[in-house]
């Protein structure tokens, strides 16, 4: 028995042209006239890709779900969504975030869909999926595929993504052969699951589970573990149960606090900058204001607790054994809101009330962080007037306060191509300017941020340098890299207008982030800037570029911000049989 109308019955309990057209080509696919009988009908969102490494284990989770589903009485019917692979898809995946966010919200709005359990995994695939569900607002729970076992090189263990950076940068010193590198190659990538270090992957997945969208424990579980499965089996059981409720929805879920409780786990995780972009956007499709100002006061006033690289030394594995969020979760609730409800029905206090810490080396009690702030700073200056964000707990700390003039790069090309030339004056004292890398500018804001250090700096021991660019950076990298930079270059941004050996001064204590050059000689760069030509001109390309957001904004749509829930009325339409 339901406590409501089910959405679904619009579709297969009517006893007219379309009742009969829709139960009969279901039935087509092999099913009785007993999944017609009032259940509850589950979608299960695969986002499942070969071509997606870090989802490619999705459709046994998709059984698990399926499984979970029948056992409580429902009727599950799996269909695919976009997936986006990290590392295969050019330019980034971020230029389709949104295109997956439309395509998962317009599947939940057409399908005879009670409830929904979103199955994600790779970096961006896990703010798309929660960006479609809040703005249809069906009730949804969401499973997300779980890191990869450790990497095992010799004696030591690797972290997928940051041991790469470090390892190439290596090879570029002259450290490390050719086929010691392609050893390790083998042996850093050994199972399915998302980046094994605090990665975007990792960050949305704790993201996910603060918020409230799966069920507690969900983040950390390796993705070969049976406990996945299990996991997965528990969700599409509940998903029946939140069906035939009519909710939790979405908007019910993800409110003011909720997000505030994000930011402070987000904090505390030292998780990726990808994340702040990702709950603008979601907060966004449900009407929550998130400046990114919040993000920096809720920073100042959350310790970092997790040593997970590459912020610390351990790795995803090692963060699941200890407890996994729900132990960092427990030892927050004094800056939380524990009363935020969550998907299970309970409220997040309850849910981590009972969580133990296995490990304090891997996960700090509050009391003994690694740092009295969170990972993350938001910085503010004539050069980024928008905002621009640092990762704090992965940078070198002697240069949160740095002084240097401006090598700069025109675009990413520009970059690659001089960044060893021997020609280009660079020293370690020296700032990397970056242009052209942003949502419009690259385009869709690469995870370019990051740019490599000189080869002959490396080969005399410079590890890092201060990087500046309004591109991304891989949750997975390291470095005083500034991130974010709006308004971006390709619009007339400020930094636009940076030239070779103009100072600039960073200040994190301070927040600040300034270009050294008079407000009269800006206005003459401004005066003679032209914008480059639109790089698409048809397509989604071209919608992108039109509508776009910038990065302060979370680079969603402006035309999708908001939601539309679907209603009971909602139906396929009238059949064309």
């Amino acid at each position: 028995m339901t406590s409501q109308p089910l959405r679904s019955r619009n579709w297969f309990g009517r006893q007219d042209l379309d009742g009969f057209a829709h139960r009969s080509w279901v039935k087509s696919e092999g099913f009785s006239d007993h999944v017609f009988d009032g259940r509850p009908v589950i979608g299960v969102a695969n986002s499942w890709s070969e071509l997606t490494n870090c989802n490619a284990h999705l459709r046994q989770v998709a059984e698990a779900v399926k499984r979970g589903v029948w056992s409580a009485g429902g009727f599950p019917l799996e269909f695919p969504t976009i997936s986006l692979g990290e590392v295969l898809m050019k330019p980034t995946t971020m230029l389709f975030r949104n295109l997956m966010a439309m395509d998962v919200e317009e599947c939940l709005r057409a399908y005879p869909l009670d409830a929904a359990v979103l199955l994600s995994g790779c970096d961006k695939t896990t703010p798309a999926m929660l960006m479609g569900a809040a703005s249809a607002d069906v009730p949804a729970i969401m499973v997300t595929g779980g890191p990869m076992l450790r990497g095992n090189w010799r004696q030591e263990e690797l972290g997928s993504g940051t041991d790469l950076w470090r390892l190439w940068g290596e090879r570029r010193a002259g450290r490390l052969t050719d086929e010691e590198l392609c050893e390790a190659e083998s042996c850093m990538s050994r199972s399915a699951g998302h980046c094994m270090v605090m990665g975007t992957a990792s960050t949305m997945a704790s993201m996910a589970e603060t918020l409230g969208m799966t069920l507690p424990g969900n983040a950390a579980i390796p993705a070969p573990d049976s406990r996945r499965l299990q996991m997965a089996e528990l969700a599409g059981r509940r998903a029946v149960e939140m069906a035939s409720a009519g909710g939790p929805r979405p908007s019910a879920i993800l409110t003011a606090n909720a997000f505030d409780n994000a930011i402070r786990a987000l904090m505390a995780i030292g998780g990726s900058t990808n994340a702040v972009i990702h709950l603008v956007a979601l907060a966004g499709r449900v009407g929550v204001p998130l400046p990114l100002a919040r993000f920096d006061e809720l920073s100042r006033t959350t310790p970092f607790v997790l040593n997970v690289r590459p912020s610390g030394k351990y790795l995803m594995e090692d963060f699941f054994y200890a407890g996994g969020l729900p132990v960092v979760l427990r030892a927050l609730l004094p800056l939380l809101d524990g009363a935020a409800p969550t998907v299970n029905g309970r409220s997040l206090a309850d849910n981590v009330g009972d969580a133990r810490n296995w490990n304090e080396d891997v996960i700090r009690p509050l009391g003994v962080p690694l740092a009295a702030e969170g990972g993350l700073a938001i910085l503010r200056g004539n050069l980024c007037p928008g905002g621009a964000v640092i990762k704090v707990s992965a940078a070198s700390p002697q240069l949160l306060t740095h002084r240097g003039r401006a090598v700069v790069f025109e675009d990413h090309a520009d970059l690659h191509r001089r960044i060893d030339d021997p020609g280009v004056a660079i020293d370690e004292t020296s700032v990397l300017v970056l242009k052209q890398a942003g949502p419009k500018g690259a385009p869709g804001m690469p995870e370019w941020g990051a740019a490599p250090v000189p080869a002959r700096l490396l080969k005399k021991g410079v590890k890092d340098m201060v990087r500046i660019s309004d591109a991304r950076m891989s949750g997975t990298s390291y470095g005083t890299v500034v991130l974010h930079v709006a308004p971006e270059s390709a619009v007339g941004g400020p930094l636009a207008l940076v030239r070779d050996g103009d100072e600039i001064q960073l200040d994190v204590p301070r927040r600040t982030l300034t270009l050294e050059v008079a407000e009269a000689e800006l206005g003459r760069r401004r005066a003679a800037w032209t914008p480059r030509p639109p790089h698409f001109s048809r397509g989604y390309g071209r919608l992108f570029l039109d509508h776009v957001l910038q990065a302060d904004e979370g680079c969603d749509f402006d035309f999708l911000r908001g939601r539309t829930p679907v209603k009971y009325e909602d139906s396929a339409g009238p059949s064309h049989a």
